[in-house]
């Protein structure tokens, strides 16, 4: 049986001419074993809301779970679909990819990040068990990682948290075969790992990785654990291959012909091909059909629960009803009191409106709790050994913690949010980017978002963050003018199940802007005439954030000198996009003077403005002193924007 996988793999990358054999054929052993006698699955439902999650952070090594899903009898995984691998059109990426291939939990290859990935699986497995009962949720996460993964930094951040918050159910295959790209591992590194993972509040243990014997009883003692869980498995990468057994040289290119044709008659595989003896195929379709009663068994369980609506509304991703009853009740408020705030206290009193609302809201913080607003009053921290709480310290991990909650909405059943300076968003991007890649609902809450956030200086003040965000396909980049807008932001950013979004939310308070009662969410269009001209416009304003209450100023200071001026408020790019042809250019305002202002950097307005408009921003870093006295040094000011747009007139 873990011939087979071997086999499939080399033929696999063989037909691509490209791929990564080494991995899928010194880890076959393991996989065999865990998905024979120990994971809990039924390939035929592969959304079963209670299976195991495996998640193969060696992404690399696709062609692993590639094999397995066909072995096991998953329906979308065909041997067309092997022997089309890593072509336009397959669900057999080069690395795995969430949402082409079913059985694929999380889109893996960036390396670490599947590691990461699995403490939010876990974790949200532990909150879903203390909220709706054993009964109903109860499985394990296991995990495959190479010594890349384990190099990578993130991998620290994964290992601390899990040992620290006790995942007791997650458990962690290390394929220990002392190879990387370049060659031996000793090259670059002489970490004892497993010390490592000790020193984390890890259980630890090292096996013989093609021992059938070590592999079963050591998947044993993992299940028996009350710490996660670190399984060294001593492999030979390539293991089978007829001469290059153990060589680096078969972790990333193919084994050529030859090689193959020898490797066939050291297994004794007499097949084309793709092909498999028929006693192997069985011996794998009933693996693949092992898991069916207990999935039969928990249908039933569940058909009988009290909670069975709300578990399948919640991990269907679905709002509970009257979700956003108070929280459109406070924006009607808003509207009439009209305050002065920094946005990101406007995006904790959104919270406030829709943390009960909306119980699978699960929030945190790099350690900035107080800064970002992400607590709301009396919320449970989730932690050992209940797991019952919302909200879960992650400690200074941008990285760790942005990764762990694509974990946690990839589960399901969970809706998480995150917070940190918006300038730390570097730290935490891989992650924001994968979570964009796979369309997860993740919200990224990013304070103190421009030079506004005053003394802490350069080092924290964001210039080119919000273009580089707004460079990730999928993301939804908010950047709110006022509370009003800040709680339209949190609507949709919490009714969009297909893209993470992130709030950039500024320290310095802001007017009111939106002074107004409007029927609809106007955030929702991306950008809208917040002002309009007092007759036929001659200029066009753009703003974001705080510096629109900037545009609206130098809007008056035009108008009082007969110069019409309208004033857009544009809290989102991403959405504006996707308008239509014709309320984009009645936003646009093709035929006037177009001047945009935003503490940050030009690039990406030019959509607005076009080649010739104006900017009022930054052209580098920022400085330490009182925000007041950098909005001026640096020439962001009302007077700015009237010059800018005079000087264009």
């Amino acid at each position: 049986m873990a011939n087979a996988i071997r086999v499939l793999a080399m033929d696999g990358v063989e037909k691509a001419k490209s791929g990564h054999p080494g991995m899928p054929m010194g880890m076959a052993d393991v996989a065999t074993v865990l998905f024979s006698r120990f994971l809990k699955f039924d390939a035929a439902h592969p959304d079963w809301a209670d299976r195991d999650r495996f998640i193969l952070s060696a992404g690399h090594g696709s062609m692993l779970i590639y094999a397995l899903l066909h072995l096991t009898g998953y329906k979308a995984a065909t041997k067309e679909e092997l022997s089309n691998f890593r072509q336009w059109g397959s669900k057999t990426a080069g690395h795995p990819e969430y949402g082409h291939m079913p059985g694929v939990e999380v889109t893996t290859g960036p390396l670490g990040q599947g590691l990461a990935t699995s403490v939010g699986f876990a974790l949200a497995e532990r909150h879903l068990a203390a909220k709706y009962g054993d009964d109903l949720v109860d499985h394990r996460t296991w995990v495959i990682a190479g010594d890349g993964c384990l190099m990578e930094g993130v991998s620290q951040e994964a290992i601390a948290l899990a040992g620290r918050l006790k995942l007791s159910k997650l458990t962690v295959l290390w394929d220990d075969n002392e190879i990387t790209i370049d060659g031996k591992v000793s090259l670059s590194d002489a970490t004892d790992q497993k010390a490592r993972f000790k020193a984390a509040g890890w259980a630890v243990r090292a096996i013989d990785g093609h021992s059938m014997s070590e592999i079963k009883a050591a998947l044993k003692w993992a299940q028996r654990q009350e710490k996660p869980t670190l399984i060294a498995c001593k492999t030979k990468i390539g293991k089978g291959a007829a001469t290059m057994e153990g060589s680096h040289k078969t972790h990333g290119a193919a084994l050529g012909a030859a090689e193959i044709a020898a490797t066939r008659l050291g297994l004794a595989w007499d097949h084309d091909p793709f092909e498999l003896p028929a006693n192997i195929e069985e011996a794998w379709r009933k693996v693949g059909r092992r898991g069916a009663k207990d999935r039969k068994k928990w249908e039933a369980r569940l058909a009988a629960s009290p909670q069975a609506a709300d578990f399948t509304r919640a991990m269907r991703g679905d709002l509970p009803e009257g979700a956003f009853d108070a929280l459109n009740a406070k924006i009607a408020e808003l509207v009439e009191t009209q305050p002065a705030q920094a946005t990101r206290q406007s995006s904790g009193a959104a919270l406030e409106q829709v943390f009960a609302a909306i119980p699978e809201l699960v929030g945190g913080s790099a350690d900035l709790t107080g800064s970002n607003n992400t607590f709301v009053k009396d919320t449970p921290i989730l932690d050992a050994p209940t797991y019952e709480g919302r909200y879960v310290n992650w400690g200074i991990r941008e990285f760790g913690m942005a990764a762990a909650m694509n974990g946690l909405a990839l589960h399901g059943g969970v809706i998480p949010y995150g917070g940190t300076f918006m300038v730390f968003s570097d730290y935490s991007r891989p992650a924001i980017r994968l979570g964009a890649l796979m369309g997860v609902r993740a919200i990224h809450v990013l304070t103190h978002d421009s030079i506004g956030l005053g003394e802490d200086g350069p080092t924290h003040q964001p210039v080119e963050h919000l273009a580089a965000l707004r460079a990730i396909p999928n993301l939804l980049v908010f950047r709110p003018a006022d509370t009003v807008e800040a709680m339209e932001c949190w609507k949709i950013a919490l009714e969009t199940k297909t893209a993470p979004s992130a709030m950039a939310l500024s320290r310095q308070k802001t007017p009111a802007v939106r002074t107004v009662a409007a029927s609809d969410n106007l955030s929702a269009r991306g950008a809208y005439e917040i002002k309009a001209a007092n007759g036929e416009a001659k200029v066009t304003m753009f703003g974001t954030g705080t510096e629109l209450a900037l545009a609206l100023k130098a809007a008056e200071t035009l108008e009082a000198e007969g110069v019409a001026t309208r004033v857009v408020s544009v809290p989102c790019f991403e959405l504006f996009e996707r308008q239509d042809a014709a309320y984009q250019a009645s936003v646009i305002g093709r035929g006037t003077v177009r001047v945009a202002v935003e503490a940050a950097i030009k690039q990406g307005w030019e959509r607005f403005i076009g080649e010739d408009g104006g900017f009022v921003g930054m052209t580098g870093f920022g400085a330490s002193a009182p925000a007041e006295v950098l909005y001026e040094k640096f020439g962001v000011t009302a007077e700015a924007v009237v010059a800018a747009a005079k000087a264009r007139l």
